[in-house]
């Protein structure tokens, strides 16, 4: 039986997602920074991220953005293919709701276009990633992409044969050569197989899991765990201030691809991590 939902009320959530994942940072990552904290051993980093603790406690308790960034609207929808959207435009309505947000939260706004550098006024419009999936539900997720780690992100096509081992050395350079640019402590986002676009999208996805939460194939879990423990070892630190909390976690995603192609993406997620999700 189909289901009717108004577009109207994707704008309501879609708003309220974009205040809510630039002001609250999201319990996980606190939850991180509260045991990296306590494994630290630079004195430096742990003063780092206590600050971080505090600038987050500040954000949420006087409801202002976390960073001044306040990011590019990136959203994931899942659509139950038993809706019917009523009273407009699917992918407008969603525009819209990054209007009224960003407005009405006073979050800055930073689309532009590519050549001219014109801001578009509005943070319009968003990157919009639609997936049909079973049922009558509808879930938005609101992740708002800072540019100085969305400019550390990479997409790149290896050869087949430099296999698993290929892939991490792949990540870890990129994480070295990264530095403090997209302010650590990160997350890293890897998607590997798929097609050149398909493994972007994958590493982006990716950075929607919960902190601590591995991939359900125990290989890639292991993998996960064993490129996190490289990026320790690359002395980084809080904001490039040396030390081991490099990154908070690592999330691995992979897909077939085909025969003579080994696509691989690392996007990068600085400590911000903001997302945030609704299910209507």
């Amino acid at each position: 039986m189909t289901r009717q939902i108004s577009v109207d009320e994707i704008t309501s959530v879609v708003k309220q997602l974009c205040i809510d994942a630039n002001y609250n940072l999201v319990e996980d990552v606190l939850s991180a920074l509260d045991k990296a904290i306590e494994e630290e051993e630079s004195p430096t980093a742990r003063e780092v991220l206590k600050e971080l603790i505090e600038n987050a406690t500040i954000a949420q308790q006087e409801k202002v953005p976390i960073c001044q960034d306040c990011g590019l609207a990136v959203i994931f929808a899942e659509i139950g293919q038993d809706v019917h959207f009523t009273g407009g435009d699917l992918k407008e309505a969603i525009n819209e709701g990054i209007r009224q947000g960003y407005n009405d939260g006073y979050l800055r706004k930073s689309a532009c276009h590519p050549i001219t550098r014109k801001n578009t006024g509005d943070n319009t419009p968003a990157i919009i990633h639609l997936d049909i999936v079973p049922g009558d539900r509808v879930k938005i997720t609101v992740a708002p992409k800072g540019g100085g780690s969305e400019n550390m992100s990479r997409v790149t096509m290896l050869t087949p044969a430099v296999g698993m081992e290929g892939i991490a050395e792949f990540v870890v350079n990129r994480v070295r050569e990264a530095g403090s640019n997209p302010c650590p402590p990160t997350i890293i986002g890897i998607g590997v197989g798929g097609t050149f676009e398909r493994s972007a999208i994958l590493a982006k996805k990716a950075l929607l899991r919960s902190l601590g939460q591995r991939n359900p194939d125990p290989e890639l879990a292991k993998i996960e765990e064993d490129i996190l423990a490289r990026i320790k070892k690359l002395g980084i630190g809080p904001m490039g201030y040396g030390g081991t909390t490099t990154s908070l976690d690592v999330f691995l995603e992979m897909e077939p691809c085909h025969i003579a192609s080994l696509p691989v993406a690392i996007n990068i997620q600085c400590h911000a991590a903001r997302h945030k999700e609704a299910v209507i």
